[in-house]
């Protein structure tokens, strides 16, 4: 009589649970970057699409205003439709900015993104982190420098 055995044994079942367990616990710091850098790197998006509105009003009469630039606050940022995002100095120079709150990940409270204009009319990105203990160089985006 032969006897054969099917399936799997329980010490079998309980490695196989265990490397699953270890596989997720190693990749789950590694999702949580991935989640924050996509968030900063949207509102860094958001935030520059009304530089070409900044530009259009440079000139107007009405300055740089929320309304004049189309603002329409990021639900990942503590902007509010009364809060100036925009601010145009005498010379032409200026910045946008926005600080990041709302909905944004906990560790990107307090994080400040400022696109500056200068007077000849260059814009950088600047990301303030100082309120961000715990910012890692991997969140920040293509060109903007981090303070």
């Amino acid at each position: 009589m032969q006897n054969h055995t099917n399936g799997f044994t329980l010490i079998e079942l309980m490695i196989v649970v265990a490397i699953i367990g270890i596989l997720a616990a190693a990749s789950m710091p590694i999702y949580q970057g991935y989640v924050l850098k996509t968030q900063v790197g949207r509102v860094v998006s958001e935030l520059s699409s009304y530089r070409s509105g900044f530009e259009a009003n440079l000139t107007g009469p009405s300055g740089v205003s929320n309304q004049s630039l189309g603002y329409s606050p990021s639900n990942l940022t503590t902007g509010n439709a009364a809060t100036e995002i925009g601010t145009l100095n005498a010379d032409g120079s200026g910045h946008l900015q926005v600080t990041m709150g709302g909905n944004a990940h906990p560790i990107l409270t307090g994080v400040i993104l400022r696109f500056e204009r200068t007077a000849e009319g260059e814009w950088s990105c600047v990301i303030d982190k100082s309120a961000a203990s715990q910012w890692q160089a991997s969140y920040k985006p293509a060109n903007c420098t981090v303070i």
